[in-house]
């Protein structure tokens, strides 16, 4: 599926981060938009009800356009900052119920309404962990909290971030001076529609059909990379043809489609050494993130 919607471009290397622009091989089909664009036409993802549930969030979709919810984006407000569990493609007019897991352990108290979104989405290896829990059952309602309480524990401690109520985006505040510093080195090609990303064997790739959301995107999913790799600077870039490699096990993963949280299907990949999830629309592949994997 992913060898005939995707082409590797070339990487690029600083100090020791390679990231390689993806751009399609076929001009996509479903139409779409991301949160950032659709919360001011009045998209709202809220509590489920006054009491709130730590695992399910609502969404209502009031404006004419589908929109994708990306895997690993962050919500922040409410009465405590989640990330989605899976990517979503929530119907124009549509209210659903979508898996989410907090990403600030020590709060339980409302702050707004609904929710804003965050400038970052979730580190990769944090994603990949949430994956791995969830592989036999995505939608599976609080299947994955731990390893993420645990991720963002840890992931804290080594950066030596104040997160008082244990809150990923005070992970990222704390290195937003070392974050802003790296991300110029990485801006989005024209027509990108995914990324991989290596620190040395470790990798990870993101695509979405569409270019315009990528772009959109993209500030997100940099910064989770970076984060990463701000633990692993100046070490050994990724050797020469790793990254297509990678490409090539995710292209030869075995696939498992089940019911998805909104439109579409849900997407299990499982390959030599790498896992990923995605979202499918028929026969297109709207969304797919990937990781190695032991």
């Amino acid at each position: 599926m992913i060898d005939t919607s995707i082409q590797l471009g070339d990487p690029i290397e600083h100090r020791g981060i390679v990231i390689a622009p993806l751009f399609p091989r076929r001009t996509p089909e479903a139409a779409y938009v991301t949160l950032e664009p659709a919360l001011p036409l009045g998209f709202r993802v809220e509590e489920i009800d006054d009491a709130g549930a730590v695992p399910e969030l609502a969404v209502r979709n009031p404006t004419d356009q589908d929109v994708l919810l990306y895997d690993g984006e962050e919500l922040l407000g409410a009465k405590q900052n989640r990330i989605l569990n899976v990517s979503v493609l929530v119907a124009a007019g549509a209210k659903t119920l979508i898996p989410v897991s907090c990403v600030e352990e020590g709060r339980w108290q409302r702050r707004s309404a609904a929710f804003a979104s965050a400038p970052h989405a979730s580190h990769p290896e944090l994603r990949r962990r949430k994956l791995e829990q969830l592989a036999a059952s995505p939608l599976a309602r609080g299947t994955a909290q731990g390893v993420v309480w645990d991720e963002v524990r840890e992931k804290a401690a080594r950066l030596r971030a104040d997160a008082p109520t244990g809150a990923q985006a005070d992970v990222f505040r704390s290195r937003a001076d070392e974050l802003r510093e790296l991300e110029g080195a990485f801006a989005a090609a024209p027509g990108q529609c995914g990324a991989v990303l290596a620190l040395g064997d470790t990798l990870c790739l993101d695509y979405v059909s569409r270019p315009d959301a990528f772009v959109a995107l993209w500030p997100k999913l940099r910064a989770g990379y970076l984060l990463d790799a701000i633990e692993r600077l100046d070490g050994k870039p990724a050797p020469a043809g790793a990254l297509g490699s990678f490409l090539g096990a995710v292209a030869a993963g075995a696939t498992l489609r089940q019911p998805s949280a909104g439109r579409g299907e849900d997407v299990r990949l499982r390959g030599a050494g790498v896992v990923g999830s995605g979202l499918a629309l028929g026969e297109e592949l709207i969304q797919l993130s990937a990781f190695t994997s032991a």
